[in-house]
């Protein structure tokens, strides 16, 4: 399919609840320097949604059953139905910024492959009714355990485990060349991961762009995720079966160093399910823009440090994160001992 020099973009967006923040992604889509042509909302709920804000451009509510969220069946859908020749993904609670859908539809042309653009996280009580943009960008701030984008241009990711899939876009030509995401992943966790590896394996691009901002909508959130353990369990053989190995292995050695989980030579093991304590330290509080993974799991190696009665970790952040690293590889697989041969239950 040949790109027109002003191609036809369909905005796409998955929703269950989340109503104010649905209506805040469309309020955006409205304030464009360049509107898409459509957007299409992948309702994942009973219901369809009604008094969304007016628009000049259509939109479209697909019905999508499931109990678990069906994300990677969503998306595909959503797709599919689409009629733009760019496709651009947005989480629901993603507000674009004035030049997404233009700076998007420039960048992501046939056989460029998959395109990110920045995000930004905002604090509680920011995207309320009558927000403006100014106002975001007076309070707005990255995620520390993601990377940024490039300084101009665009960058590749050579890592396809840098795939994020809440603000990200393809040409239409690039999505049906890679496929679309696997339906086996159900539920939270891993469907992104495996897409991006897919895009690897078939040598279709990953790009850090700058630009096609969004402004991430606080919301109380939990991370690592120990309110989805059960779908990235299953989520994560699934991975290993198609791949080799597993994969959000930092999630699993945080559900690890704190009990809930361990690795046997069957498969991972839950042991016992979060309890107050455990989302306590997960939980993003109203103070946080954004919740990482990283400090709490640095939280729990100190907390085991003291518990052992071991001085201070004086480490340097840099050999921190090697150390984590090492240890996070070592639940790519199941449990073995030092000589290769798999461990006992």
């Amino acid at each position: 399919m040949s790109q027109s020099p002003t191609p036809t973009v369909s905005a796409l967006t998955l929703a269950r609840g989340r109503a104010a923040h649905l209506k805040n992604v469309i309020l955006g889509l409205t304030r464009q320097s360049q509107q898409p042509s459509e957007l299409v909302i992948g309702v994942m709920q009973d219901t369809l949604y009604d008094n969304l804000p007016e628009t000049d451009f259509p939109i479209r509510q697909i019905s999508i059953p499931g109990n678990e969220l069906p994300l990677a069946r969503a998306r595909n859908l959503v797709a599919d139905a689409a009629q733009g020749e760019v496709l651009i993904f947005l989480d629901v609670d993603c507000i674009p910024a004035p030049d997404l859908i233009a700076e998007y539809a420039a960048a992501t042309t046939s056989g460029t492959g998959l395109t990110m653009g920045e995000v930004m996280y905002l604090p509680a009580e920011t995207a309320v009714p009558g927000w403006d943009y100014a106002d975001f960008e007076a309070v707005a701030v990255r995620h520390s355990d993601r990377q940024g984008p490039p300084e101009s241009g665009m960058r590749r990711c050579e890592d396809y485990r840098c795939f994020w899939s809440l603000n990200f876009a393809m040409h239409r030509d690039d999505w049906a060349a890679a496929g679309g995401f696997d339906e086996r992943f159900t539920g939270y966790g891993g469907e992104d991961t495996d897409f991006g590896r897919t895009l690897s394996e078939k040598g279709i691009g990953i790009w850090w762009i700058r630009g096609a901002r969004v402004y991430h909508q606080y919301h109380p959130h939990c991370m690592p995720p120990i309110h989805h353990v059960p779908s990235i369990l299953r989520n994560t053989e699934i991975f290993a079966e198609k791949w080799g190995h597993r994969t959000m292995e930092h999630w699993l050695h945080a559900f690890r160093m704190m009990g809930l989980i361990e690795n046997c030579a069957s498969g991972l093991r839950v042991l016992r399910s979060p309890d107050e304590a455990d989302f306590a330290l997960c939980r993003q509080e109203a103070h946080m823009p954004y919740a990482a993974s990283g400090r709490v799991m640095r939280l729990l190696e100190d907390r085991a440090r003291a518990e052992a009665g071991a001085p201070r970790d004086t480490a340097s952040m840099k050999d921190r994160m090697e150390r984590m690293t090492r240890d996070q590889e070592t639940l790519l697989y199941p449990a073995s001992d030092r000589s290769g041969s798999i461990a006992a239950e």
